[in-house]
C-alpha cells in the first residue's frame, strides 16, 4: 500500500490531512498549529504528519486553507503567499496543487496576487463541491472547533449566496461559533443562576471546550490547544473557568450547578446555529424536510438539530472512501482536507 495523494486543510489553529492510498483507503491526521504564534508550529505539524503518513516520493498534495486570516499576517494575500511558500519547503519537487474555489486547482508557479481572494478561506467550498457530487439536494452543516458552515446543495451543486467570509457572515452561511475555541462571552452576557439572571464578565475566562467537557460530549481529540487560562483539561478545571465568568470560585456551588450552567451555554450556541439553519431553508431552494449532512468534530450537534427539526441525517464520512483504520481524528473531522484530495483525484 502506497500513499499517492494527501489533502491538506491549513487552519489558523489546526493542520488537518487526509491521505488516500493506492488501494483507495483513507487515513486522517491532525496537529495543532497556533499560527498567531508564527510559522514554526505549521512547520512542526507538516513534518509530524509527513512522518506519520510516509507518502510516496511522487505523492500529490492538494491544499486548502483558512489560516491566512490570522493576525500574524497584515492581509490575506500575504497570508496565502506565506502558507503556500511554507508548504513548498516541505514538498518540492512533489506536485503541489492549491485549491482556488471556482477556479479549480493551481500550481504554486501559476498563482498571482489576484488569485488570493479565491484561495483564502475556501475550504468550505471544497467540502461543498465534493458533497454535491454525492448528494444532489441537502443542507451541509460543518461544525468545527472555531466556526460553523452551512451550505445549501441544490441540483447537484453548491448554492451559496456568499463566497467571501464577509458575505458568508452576512448570510449566516458562516457562523463564528465552534465546539472548543469559542469564548463564552461571545455566547451570552447574562445567564440564569440560582433562580436569577446574573451578568457575566466580558473576559476570555472560558471557552466552549469547557462547556462540552462539563456536559461529557467533548471528543478526546478535539481540544488540542491551551485552555483560556493555560490550565488543566479536567472537569474541575472547566468548572473553575466557568465560575470566573460569574465572579466567583468553583467551590461556591456544586458540580451539578456548573454542569447546569454549561447546558445553558450549549443551548445558546445551538440556538445561534439553528437560526442560521432556518435562514438557509427559508431560501426555498430545498424541501422543508430535506436531508442534512453533518461534518466536523461538532457534528454531534448537527445530528441533534436534525433529529429535533425532523430532517434525515447523514454523516459526511459516508460520502468519502473508507478509512484504513478507525482511529481519531476521523475523516469526517477533516472534511475539507478529504474533499480537496477527492476533488483532485476525481479530476485526474
Amino acid at each position: 500500500m502506497t500513499i499517492e495523494l494527501i489533502g491538506w486543510d491549513i487552519g489558523g489553529a489546526h493542520l488537518k490531512a487526509v491521505a488516500i492510498a493506492d488501494d483507495g483507503s483513507t487515513q486522517a491526521c491532525q496537529e495543532p498549529t497556533p499560527l498567531w504564534l508564527g510559522l514554526d508550529p505549521l512547520h512542526r505539524a507538516i513534518a509530524a504528519i509527513k512522518s506519520a503518513l510516509q507518502p510516496a516520493a511522487n505523492c500529490r498534495h492538494a491544499v486548502t486553507m483558512t489560516g491566512e486570516l490570522v493576525d500574524l499576517f497584515t492581509d490575506r494575500t500575504e497570508g496565502v503567499t506565506a502558507l503556500i511558500d511554507a508548504f513548498g519547503r516541505h514538498f518540492a519537487p512533489e506536485p503541489l496543487h492549491v485549491f482556488a474555489g471556482g477556479r479549480g486547482f493551481l500550481r504554486p508557479d501559476q498563482i498571482r496576487p489576484e488569485h488570493a481572494p479565491h484561495i483564502a478561506s475556501a475550504n468550505w467550498a471544497a467540502t461543498a463541491l465534493w458533497a454535491a457530487t454525492q448528494r444532489r439536494e441537502s443542507l451541509l452543516v460543518d461544525i468545527g472547533s472555531t466556526t460553523t458552515d452551512l451550505i445549501v446543495l441544490a441540483e447537484g451543486r453548491p448554492a451559496p449566496r456568499g463566497t467571501t467570509d464577509c458575505e458568508r457572515l452576512r448570510f449566516q452561511e458562516l457562523v463564528y461559533t465552534g465546539i472548543t475555541r469559542t469564548s463564552l462571552m461571545a455566547l451570552a452576557d447574562t445567564a440564569p443562576w440560582r433562580g436569577e439572571w446574573t451578568g457575566l464578565m466580558a473576559e476570555h475566562f472560558a471557552t466552549t471546550a469547557d462547556v462540552y467537557r462539563l456536559t461529557g460530549e467533548l471528543p478526546d481529540h478535539a481540544d488540542l490547544l491551551a485552555c483560556a487560562d493555560g490550565g488543566d483539561k479536567t472537569v474541575a478545571a472547566s468548572a473553575r473557568r466557568l465560575a470566573r465568568l460569574l465572579g466567583c470560585d468553583a467551590g461556591a456551588a456544586s458540580l451539578a450547578d456548573w454542569q447546569r450552567l454549561a447546558r445553558y451555554f450549549r443551548d445558546r450556541q445551538l440556538s445561534a446555529i439553528q437560526q442560521a439553519w432556518h435562514r438557509q431553508l427559508s431560501t426555498g431552494m430545498l424541501e422543508p424536510q430535506c436531508s442534512v449532512i453533518g461534518a466536523g468534530v461538532g457534528r454531534f450537534l448537527v445530528q441533534e438539530l436534525a433529529s429535533r427539526l425532523g430532517h434525515p441525517y447523514q454523516d459526511i464520512a459516508d460520502l468519502f472512501p473508507p478509512p484504513r483504520t478507525t482511529g481519531q481524528p476521523s475523516i469526517a473531522d477533516c472534511a475539507p482536507a478529504a474533499a480537496v484530495a477527492c476533488l483532485l483525484r476525481l479530476g485526474s
